[in-house]
């Protein structure tokens, strides 16, 4: 479900006008996220890491409510549930894209991931599902690389609003685990204060 936003009565209408007509309207950054207490609280209940901080990442996503934002065509909408389009590796080296629905229950969510991540490990190719809306996030982990910044490929032709979220190497330094998230976001949508607002919110999911 979406509901359009009041674009008139926004307060960041002109900034929405402004950003929207960039070549390049998306603007990112990299935090380093303390893991510490969330690796131990997956490990000790037997979840994946992976599947635990990507259903935090999705918590944080929909409480944020900027992050629920999306444009079609002339305006703005917001959905009232953000899914999941992560890179999913296989064993030939190749990934695909999937689609993983949210729920705020762990298990349920899960259970479903564990579905899509199997149902993509079978397939070939890059698209091996309909994407139809854009109630979703694209989200990446480069667990090979500790960065410190991320770019990402992309078509100025196509339009795209949705957050891209990527997580880097995790590392342990006297006992302390962190890992690198880059955050990438469009402007005409968001300001730095919303995405210091989700960077703050996941830490805290993240402490949890």
């Amino acid at each position: 479900m979406k509901q359009f936003l009041d674009i008139e009565n926004w307060p960041r209408k002109e900034h929405f006008h402004f950003f929207r007509k960039f070549e390049e309207p998306f603007f990112g950054a990299t935090v380093t996220i303390d893991c510490t207490k969330s690796y131990q609280n997956a490990k000790v209940a037997g979840n994946s890491f992976f599947l635990y901080y990507l259903h935090k990442t999705l918590v944080a996503v929909n409480t944020i409510e900027a992050f629920r934002y999306r444009i079609e065509n002339d305006a703005v909408v917001v959905y009232d549930r953000i899914d999941v389009s992560a890179t999913i590796s296989r064993e030939d080296g190749s990934f695909g894209f999937s689609w993983i629905k949210y729920d705020s229950n762990f298990d349920v969510f899960e259970k479903g991931a564990l579905a899509e991540i199997e149902r993509i490990k079978n397939t070939t190719g890059l698209f091996t599902r309909e994407f139809n809306d854009d109630n979703l996030i694209h989200f990446s982990a480069i667990p090979w690389v500790d960065f410190t910044s991320l770019s990402h490929a992309r078509s100025f032709i196509l339009p795209d609003s949705c957050p891209k979220i990527s997580f880097g190497k995790m590392t342990v330094v006297n006992g302390k685990r962190t890992m690198p998230m880059s955050v990438h976001v469009h402007h005409g949508l968001m300001d730095g204060l919303h995405v210091g607002h989700f960077v703050d919110c996941f830490q805290e999911l993240m402490n949890l």
